[in-house]
Order: structure tokens, then C-alpha cells, then sequence
């Protein structure tokens, strides 16, 4: 593998994930991933442009930063690239009427949408909503029209708690798409749009930004795919099978956000 300085040459814009990397959730707000709250303060005092990029969708944004900073965290609402107010623009532009399967705590976000009558669904990590009865009714709906349209908030298969992992959305999204016999269209990581939004979001060019995240599909193996570089931390989800990934491999792997940002400060900054 090629050196630091040169994997990290020109980089100019730095895309971090939430969950896994800055802190780990849990029934108590969670908490902070050692080091991870100091190495935003430095990084954000760099010369390099910060976006968080999350696939969280049990929190509205609003909520979800109100959590960070008080783990401590400098971020702001309008730092944030989420899936929710992202699919809620989707359904003002496409006219859509969704059905939801989501959680409580994200329903703030589509407030604003009409759910009458519904001509699609739209399923996020809905927690203990997912009962057979929600599953099925989202089921029922979707078998109802002639043109079936899922949306989905993420594809993850699982992601990391102070109590240990937990199924993700990704399960239950595949579970619709088998049943119905059609394909979702996932509005979050992996998916290439919302990288791209982010990065519009951020000023930069693909070629310029790297990703930090915990998860290899989700995180890196998207990030790559948009011609974005990215690092695996070994915090979160990772597991170390991930390094030896036989589709994903990662630009680095580290210790955690800590490591990565004392490289990026020693190697991307000239």
C-alpha cells in the first residue's frame, strides 16, 4: 500500500460518519468514541471543509445534533447530510404520498408531506416499530399499486450500540423487496446521489474529499464508487473480516478518528 502522504495528497474536504465514529448510541444518548470529540475541534480547525454524513434515521437532524453537542461536539444542523430531509424533498418533487415504517423520532421530518392515500412506502430503521403487523401492512400497500415504489432510508445491515449490535434497515428493506418482487430505491449510503449531495453540500470535488466511517460497504465501498477516497476506522461495526473484504478495499484502515485526523493534519495539509 502506497504511503500516507501520498494517499492523502490533495485532499481538501473530509466526509465523517456519525454512529460507529464519533460516538456509539444507546438507550442513554450513548457516548463519545474516545478522542473522537477533540479530533473534530482540530480538524475543524484546519484548512480542510468538514461534512457529517449520516445514515441515522431514528433522529430528526435537529435531534440528532442536539445529542453531540451535549457529548461535547462542535457541529451545527446545517453541517448535516441526513436521509430524511433528503427523501422528504424526494416526495415534494415526485408528488409521492408515502406510507411510513419509520420511527418516532424522525417523524418530525415529514411533517410537512401528505400520507393520504398513499402511492408508495417509505421504511427507515424503525426500531420496534418493526412488528409483523407494520411489516405487513407496508407489505399490503406496496402489493396495492400497479407501480410499486419503496424507499428507503439506508441499507445498512447493522450498526453498533452500547449494548452491541443491532439489526439495521437493510434487513427489512430486502424483506419488502423479496415479498413484492421489486427494488428499492435507497435514499443514503451506499447510494451515489446522496455522496454527491454531500459533497455539493460541502464545495468539493470527489477527487478531493475522503471518507471516514466504520462501515466497508456502506461507507467506503459507496465512497469509492464516486471516485472519493476513504479510511475504515476500527471503531463501530468494524469487524476485522472487513480488511480482508472480497469486494472493499479501503485507502487505510485505523484505530479509530483520532488516528485519522492526526494523518490527514500531518499528510493532506500543505
Amino acid at each position: 500500500m502506497a504511503a500516507w502522504g501520498e494517499r492523502l495528497a490533495g485532499v481538501r474536504g473530509v466526509l465523517l460518519d456519525i454512529s460507529g465514529v464519533l460516538y456509539d448510541g444507546g438507550e442513554d444518548g450513548g457516548t463519545p468514541i474516545p478522542g473522537s470529540v477533540e479530533a473534530v475541534a482540530r480538524l475543524k480547525l484546519s484548512k480542510l471543509k468538514v461534512r457529517f454524513c449520516t445514515n441515522d434515521s431514528q433522529k430528526s437532524r435537529r435531534d440528532l445534533v442536539g445529542l453531540l453537542q451535549r457529548q461535547g461536539f462542535d457541529i451545527s444542523e446545517g453541517e448535516v447530510t441526513s436521509p430524511a430531509p433528503a427523501t422528504s424533498l424526494i416526495l415534494k418533487e415526485r408528488g409521492l404520498r408515502p406510507h411510513l415504517l419509520i420511527h418516532d423520532g424522525v417523524r418530525s421530518e415529514f411533517d410537512q408531506i401528505d400520507t393520504s392515500n398513499p402511492n408508495c412506502v417509505v421504511i427507515a430503521d424503525a426500531g420496534e416499530g418493526f412488528s409483523y403487523q407494520n411489516m405487513n401492512e407496508a407489505f399490503r400497500v406496496l402489493m396495492d399499486l400497479e407501480k410499486p415504489v419503496l424507499i428507503s432510508l439506508g441499507k445498512g445491515r447493522y450498526y453498533k450500540e452500547t449494548s452491541g449490535l443491532m439489526l439495521d434497515v437493510g434487513a427489512y428493506m430486502k424483506a419488502l423487496e423479496y415479498a413484492c418482487g421489486i427494488e428499492a430505491e435507497v435514499v443514503g449510503k451506499p447510494s451515489p446521489e446522496y455522496f454527491q449531495l454531500a459533497l455539493k453540500e460541502m464545495g468539493v470535488e470527489a477527487h478531493e474529499a475522503i471518507m471516514i466511517g466504520d462501515d466497508i460497504v456502506g461507507d467506503i465501498g459507496g465512497a469509492q464508487r464516486c471516485g472519493m477516497r476513504a479510511l475504515q476506522v476500527r471503531t463501530g461495526k468494524f469487524r476485522p473480516s472487513d480488511e480482508q473484504h472480497p469486494e472493499v478495499k479501503a485507502d487505510g484502515y485505523v484505530d479509530n478518528l483520532a488516528e485519522a485526523v492526526n494523518l490527514l493534519l500531518q499528510h493532506a495539509i500543505k
